[in-house]
């Protein structure tokens, strides 16, 4: 995992920005932002995404039909 001044300068070195990362990405350039300063979480949803995608935090994205408990059909 990296940190995210490690990020940060990864972007520096190759001469990339974040909002132009974010816009490729399809996300929001003030949540990617908030994502690498710290002010959010990034414990589910895009933020979560996020920060798996930059390397800050392990984890995996997906959907809950990738669950391996998912019931892919529900009885009422």
């Amino acid at each position: 995992m990296k940190t995210p001044e490690e990020v940060k300068q990864e972007f520096a070195e190759r001469g990339l920005s974040i909002s132009g990362w974010a816009k490729n990405r399809g996300y929001s350039q003030a949540l990617v932002y908030q994502v690498l300063n710290g002010s959010r979480k990034a414990l589910r949803g895009e933020s979560h995404k996020i920060a798996v995608e930059l390397g800050l935090k392990a984890g995996k994205t997906g959907c809950y039909e990738d669950l391996s408990f998912h019931k892919a059909e529900v009885i009422q």
